[in-house]
């Protein structure tokens, strides 16, 4: 296996996730804004490690399985101490949402990639809007600086859940066909 800049930050990435839990719960003034801190530093590798591995051809097969397992476990985390701040329903279900649709797209890619027909459902523009939505309102969420902070982050909430729902809806009607085929 040959690690590359790309991977080494993926790999910051999955180191950043217990540092993120230890941030949450530092029983101190500050820990809203260092969770953050780390929080956004780990969503900007995410976007740094796919243009660098793209721009400089270095897409490797680690690399390749190893950032959406970081995405999605970063962003689980993420949802689910936000679920524990708030203690709301009107928290708990979109997250709840946002959840079950990785574990939904992530099978349904692996079924599709195991038939052969993996590019169906390829990531489209719109799970990168999704995605940039969730983090932004996550990132409102648990740094929970002001009453206007956490209104915008909560009304960006719904606006990822809503493209959450959508682009699930998009995912699977690109599989429809291959459903159908048995």
């Amino acid at each position: 296996m040959k690690l590359n800049i790309p991977t080494y930050l993926t790999i910051f990435r999955v180191v950043l996730i217990p540092l993120f839990i230890l941030a949450f719960y530092l029983p101190i003034p500050y820990s809203p804004e260092i969770t953050t801190l780390i929080f956004f530093i780990a969503s900007m590798t995410d976007l740094l490690d796919g243009y660098l591995a793209r721009r400089w051809n270095q897409i490797t097969r680690f690399g390749a399985f190893l950032d959406p397992v970081a995405d999605k476990v970063l962003v689980a985390i993420a949802l689910v101490s936000v679920v524990e701040h708030y203690h709301v329903w009107w928290i708990s279900i979109p997250a709840g949402i946002m959840i079950a649709r990785e574990i939904i797209i992530s099978a349904l890619r692996e079924w599709m990639a195991e038939i052969g027909e993996r590019a169906n459902v390829a990531v489209s523009i719109w799970g990168k809007v999704k995605t940039t939505a969730q983090m932004l309102a996550l990132g409102g969420l648990l740094w929970r600086q002001s009453p206007t902070m956490e209104i915008l982050a909560f009304i960006l909430l719904y606006i990822a859940v809503g493209l959450t729902i959508w682009s699930m809806l998009q995912y699977l009607k690109a599989s429809k066909q291959s459903f159908m085929k048995s």
